[in-house]
């Protein structure tokens, strides 16, 4: 349906955000008819990266391997957030899953300090998203939030490619995703018991 919406030129969106996130969404849509994915960093926030970094590769005609490059960057975002934090939505909720993918697709290029000025930006923005699939099914508002996901990462690029800087540096904010995630009470962690869980369509679903 994205896609078929901006090739009849109705988008809304410029070209880089709206492949963006037509591809974050077409990763989950793999991924739920038991295709093939790379968890970046979980199958839940999977469509993130890709779908920035394919949609950049497309439209500046980036090289192979200057995507490989960004991957190395965006992993080691990803590295940090696991060793020092979480990536579980279980544990963190989804600021952890597509927060956390989010911050890895921002940070794929520039200097070190605008790498990890947009992952810090990224994690500010979606801190205290709460993980909260209908029915108990991991894609649903999942599949969404990656489209979200993919927009909150290319602004947060901007932001640091474009000279804004962030006064918390990356290492507190994950501290702080990470504490906030705890808090949160176990019916917006993974459970299916709140948030949109808890909507009531879970019947539409099923």
């Amino acid at each position: 349906k994205l896609n078929e919406h901006c090739a009849a030129s109705r988008s809304i969106l410029g070209p880089v955000l709206a492949r963006a996130t037509a591809y974050a969404m077409a990763v989950l849509e793999v991924n739920a008819s038991m295709g093939l994915i790379v968890a970046a960093p979980t199958a839940g926030s999977a469509g993130v990266v890709p779908g920035v970094l394919l949609a950049l590769q497309e439209e500046r005609d980036f090289s192979d391997e200057t995507m490989i490059r960004s991957l190395f960057n965006a992993g080691a975002v990803g590295y940090l957030a696991m060793r020092n934090a979480t990536v579980a939505g279980a544990v963190g909720g989804c600021q952890a899953e597509v927060g956390v993918a989010a911050a890895m697709a921002a940070s794929a290029d520039g200097t070190p300090e605008q790498c990890l000025d947009a992952a810090t930006t990224v994690l500010m923005n979606m801190l205290g998203l709460v993980c909260d699939p209908v029915g108990g099914l991991v894609e649903y508002p999942c599949q969404n939030r990656n489209a979200a996901g993919a927009a909150n990462a290319l602004v947060a690029a901007e932001l640091a490619l474009s000279g804004v800087r962030q006064h918390i540096p990356f290492d507190k904010m994950l501290e702080t995703m990470y504490a906030v995630g705890r808090r949160m009470p176990a019916e917006l962690r993974e459970t299916a018991l709140g948030g949109c869980a808890s909507c009531g369509v879970c019947t539409i679903l099923s």
